[in-house]
């Protein structure tokens, strides 16, 4: 099923507008026929007239038809019947400014290319309507030159409003998925809480009173009771109305919380590119691994994300020994490479900067900043 076109009304007023003018060309022609210099050539002009408004008001009317080679050869036929006046009026007619074969007819065309276009397909329309406007009426004159400015106005104001339109109708498709989606963990999370959650509660209470391995496992389901509430309470990574490829990073962050770590970040969502994202959770999870190898059981970890607007800030500290100098390059020197690859590799591909900061006994701390727009010029 194909969606409805939020232009269409635009359509109909065209196809309206296309009818009332054939009939005004139509009079016009009837009232001047007798001084054209080839009555014959003004009927026939007409007759294509008549014809070509019935095939685009069909056409015009079924959205799988408003093809836009249709929409071009609609304003080239326009102008070549429009250019037929020379050869159909008299020097007379010229003389009293009569009105040209096409008349008003021909300011169809520019609202056609302005509602399958936008603006500039309207206004490029417009103007090549405009010029064959001047050259049927062989010269330039107010008259022309007014004609041309309502051409490309018209254009350009249906043109804009068809995208406000078409961008409206895309902005309110992925809210009300956005609401779906919404809907549907609110309605799983009712559920989580009432059976897994609860389960999860219980053997974190019972293995604290137990003590011994109990204790152990109490912890662990503590951590799980953490990230499955993390979980299910994060709304869904694409934000709304936030363009195709993004993500939200502080969604995605969001889920790296347990007993252990704490994650600050923005109210609101904090859109990048799925890629860039994917990176940073990559770097923070990095980051956060080093933390639970090399800090000791009872260490905790601090994961704060700030957006800063033109950059978006990572923080991850924690309160364990630190780093020892130069231990970070002996571990280099022995092969081990997740700093420099898996942390300052990552941010650098990114276009970031990742800065340590660490001392014995005084924790270690990273900082990651990230342009918001990437290396490639893309803006999420």
């Amino acid at each position: 099923m194909t969606e409805r076109d939020p232009a269409t009304p635009l359509w109909w007023g065209t196809i309206v507008l296309r009818v009332i003018t054939l009939l005004f060309a139509a009079g016009a022609v009837l009232v001047h026929r007798d001084g054209y210099e080839r009555e014959w050539l003004a009927w026939t002009a007409l007759g294509v007239m008549a014809a070509w408004t019935v095939g685009t008001s069909v056409c015009y009317s079924r959205p799988a038809l408003r093809l836009a080679a249709l929409v071009a050869v609609d304003v080239l036929l326009t102008c070549g019947l429009m250019l037929t006046s020379p050869f159909v009026l008299s020097a007379g007619q010229y003389a009293e400014a009569a009105p040209l074969v096409t008349t008003v007819w021909a300011a169809v065309p520019p609202l056609a290319a302005g509602a399958r276009f936008g603006a500039v397909g309207g206004v490029v329309a417009g103007l090549v309507v405009a010029v064959s406007t001047g050259v049927a009426r062989l010269e330039v004159n107010l008259d022309v030159a007014r004609d041309g400015v309502l051409l490309t106005a018209s254009g350009l104001l249906i043109g804009i409003t068809a995208t406000t339109a078409r961008r409206s109708q895309a902005t309110l498709a992925r809210a009300m998925r956005a609401e779906a989606a919404n809907a549907e963990r609110e309605r799983l999370a009712r559920s989580i809480h009432d059976s897994v959650l609860q389960v999860l509660a219980r053997v974190r209470r019972r293995g604290h009173d137990l003590g011994g391995e109990a204790a152990e496992l109490a912890r662990l389901a503590g951590e799980q009771e953490i990230a499955l509430r993390s979980l299910v309470s994060t709304k869904p990574s694409v934000p709304v109305g936030g363009p195709t490829g993004t993500a939200d990073l502080r969604s995605a962050l969001q889920l790296l919380a347990t007993s252990r770590v704490q994650v600050s970040a923005p109210a609101g969502d904090v859109a990048l590119p799925e890629g860039t994202v994917d990176e940073l959770v990559a770097v923070a999870r990095e980051a956060l691994s080093n933390v639970e190898r090399h800090a000791g059981p009872s260490a905790k970890a601090w994961v704060l994300l700030e957006d800063l607007g033109e950059e978006v800030v990572v923080t991850i500290r924690d309160d364990g020994p630190g780093i020892p100098a130069g231990r970070l390059a002996a571990a280099e020197r022995e092969g081990h490479l997740g700093v420099a690859q898996s942390i300052r590799g990552r941010v650098a591909e990114l276009g970031g900067t990742a800065t340590l900061e660490t001392a014995p006994g005084a924790g270690t701390e990273w900082e990651i900043r990230v342009p918001r727009e990437s290396r490639s010029g893309r803006r999420p």
